[in-house]
């Protein structure tokens, strides 16, 4: 099922109307949760922004495929911090796309550290198996 929103623009007064549609649905595994439940509001508030600005726009500013896996980031970049959400897509569905946010993390080097993605791979089997 697609949400549609639609937005009217003014132009010289004549109204154009653009509909954006959601690419995806949020799940967020409890880890995620718990992770932006540990950071300060306004830093959850920012990522939070930053993801669903991604639902509709797929900006690899915001959310991006990490290379040679299936393994996407949601990137949030505050007060000098590189904050990480990692995820998977769950296409599944006939209705809805879900991507399924796993963990957090502040990132602290140029490459994502492989336990982090080692971390998302075992929590994506264990999601499928039990799906």
């Amino acid at each position: 099922m697609e949400t549609l929103v639609t937005f009217a623009v003014a132009e010289c007064s004549i109204y154009k109307y653009m509909e954006i549609i959601e690419k995806f649905k949020i799940v967020y595994y409890t880890d995620a949760m718990e992770f932006l439940q540990r950071i300060e509001s306004k830093t959850r508030e920012k990522i939070i922004y930053n993801i669903d600005k991604a639902r509709y726009t797929l900006d690899p500013k915001l959310f991006k495929k990490l290379t040679g896996s299936d393994i996407w980031e949601f990137r949030t970049l505050y007060n000098g911090k590189q904050y990480r959400l990692l995820a998977f897509w769950d296409k599944t569905q006939d209705m809805d796309t879900l991507v399924i946010a796993t963990h957090g993390f502040i990132k602290k080097t140029d490459k994502t550290p492989v336990n982090e993605i080692e971390r998302t791979k075992e929590i994506m089997k264990e999601y499928f198996k039990l799906k």
